[in-house]
């Protein structure tokens, strides 16, 4: 493990929030804390994202533009037919500040240092990409375009799982409809694929088909998204345990989970570089009048942030029990 200056930390001399930390040091330990926070990012992976609004007010925004009606119309020889217009409207998201600390005593300080504050910058790194994993992850989950299993039911607390009969659990068909409807949403891929965020508790009934292709047998391992386990009915999934479960929200108390399947610009997020994500270290001494004795220092995070969802059409959320479902 890289080494530290304790003398960076601990000196008592009159210092800003982050006087007596080099430029180096200061962004080793912001890059710290993105790296800490990136893997939990899943959510945010398929967005389109734009920058923190730098002095420009709390609102974030999205632009949409229609698709242009069909030109069916004959064209008339020497005339100049009517022009058309383009229709863009703006979808705005209001960005809003999140962040947590941790403190460190002037005995942790000066005994280890350098392994606490690493070990915070680690811990932090870690909450903060929950937080804004769910931020994005609730966001998508309000979505209108549902689907319950394989629509055999028409609402949640109807989906069956666990040891009961007629199992609601993710099928090949189940993603067959969702892939149908973005279809006929006109909703473009990611890339080559449509993408699909799943719980390791549903993923364990999909991979179980026969259908199902491992990332470990992709001919292009370069091109693998974050936490992507394999694909099926032209849909790559990524896994993660953040995805959205509704607590004994089903038939006989049983949880239900969200499987979002996902098309292009189904959804925009705010980025975390460029200030969205930030991490802030003071010093002992740095408190003032408030801490007269020079007792506390802390490590802490602090994030800007923004999800909207862009257009309904372009995603559906399956929801379905799983093999593990509780009772």
């Amino acid at each position: 493990m890289m080494q530290f200056n304790l003398q960076l930390f601990a000196s008592n001399t009159n210092i800003s929030s982050d006087s007596g930390m080099s430029a180096e040091m200061k962004t080793y330990y912001d890059d710290y804390l993105i790296d800490c926070a990136d893997p939990k990012l899943v959510h945010d992976q398929f967005a389109q994202k734009r920058p923190i609004p730098m002095g420009g007010g709390k609102t974030i925004e999205f632009r949409k533009v229609s698709p242009l009606p069909k030109a069916t119309t004959p064209l008339t020889e020497g005339v100049t037919p009517d022009g058309q217009k383009l229709s863009i409207s703006t979808v705005s998201a209001t960005v809003q500040q999140y962040g947590g600390y941790v403190e460190l005593s002037d005995l942790v300080v000066l005994s280890a240092i350098d392994n606490n504050l690493v070990i915070a910058a680690r811990q932090l790194g870690a909450q903060a990409g929950k937080t804004l994993d769910t931020i994005t992850r609730e966001v998508l989950a309000g979505g209108t375009n549902v689907q319950y299993a394989e629509g055999q039911v028409s609402s949640r607390a109807a989906l069956v799982g666990g040891a009961s009969s007629g199992n609601h659990y993710l099928t090949v068909d189940a993603v067959r409809r969702a892939v149908r409807t973005l279809k006929k949403n006109d909703a473009e891929p990611v890339d080559d694929c449509y993408i699909g965020i799943i719980h390791p508790d549903v993923a364990y009934d999909l991979m179980s088909d026969p259908k199902w292709v491992s990332v470990k047998s992709y001919s292009d391992p370069e091109g693998i998204y974050r936490g992507e386990i394999g694909k099926l009915e032209n849909v790559r999934f990524v896994e993660t345990s953040e995805a959205k479960v509704f607590p004994g929200a089903g038939k006989d108390g049983r949880d239900v989970y969200a499987t979002l399947i996902l098309g292009g610009n189904a959804y925009g997020v705010s980025e975390i570089e460029g200030g969205g994500l930030t991490l802030i270290v003071k010093q002992l001494g740095s408190g003032g009048a408030s801490d007269p004795l020079d007792q506390r220092a802390s490590v802490a995070w602090k994030a800007t942030k923004a999800a909207v969802r862009l257009q309904e059409a372009y995603m559906v959320r399956i929801e379905t029990t799983s093999t593990f479902s509780e009772s």
